[in-house]
């Protein structure tokens, strides 16, 4: 219990996010096309870094992998979204971000969002839950469970 770490799954969460979306850009820009459904790779990817830093056995690292997965997943269209309009446009994707607007989001949420994009989102949610444990042989399993009925937990 002692190895959890739920500050390491945040701040490891948070940058899981950051490499992917650049990944995404990077691998749209390179392709000339859009994976809508790469986001569920996010939610793998993200469930895998929280386990493997957090470390964590109780509820609060799926929920949180979970809660990561939906932002990332919003963020990362985002980002995706100000690259192909930034291609288009034939500026930065940094003016792109840097340009938006109150005005913006509407638009945004009527064009560029989709269904599929919300659907994609809970699947990422549910993969990254999922992976977001550690694992445990039987017998971890069962020391773990002593300790919690002798903790009263």
């Amino acid at each position: 219990m002692n190895a959890q770490s739920f500050r390491h799954a945040v701040v490891f969460g948070l940058i899981a996010i950051i490499v992917f979306s650049l990944f995404w850009v990077t691998l749209s820009a390179l392709l000339n096309k859009v994976f809508p459904w790469f986001t569920v790779v996010l939610g793998i990817f993200l469930g895998f870094a929280i386990r493997l830093t957090g470390r964590g056995l109780d509820w609060r690292f799926p929920t949180l992998a979970a809660v990561l997965a939906l932002t990332g997943s919003l963020i990362a269209n985002v980002i995706v979204a100000a690259s192909v309009t930034a291609e288009v446009e034939g500026t930065a994707t940094l003016h792109v971000l840097q340009s938006v607007t109150t005005m913006t989001w509407p638009v945004f949420f009527d064009k560029v969002l989709t269904v599929a994009d919300g659907f994609f989102a809970v699947v990422a949610a549910g993969f990254a839950a999922f992976y977001a444990n550690r694992k445990l042989t039987r017998k971890q399993y069962y020391a773990l469970r002593l300790w919690r009925e002798e903790n009263n937990e």
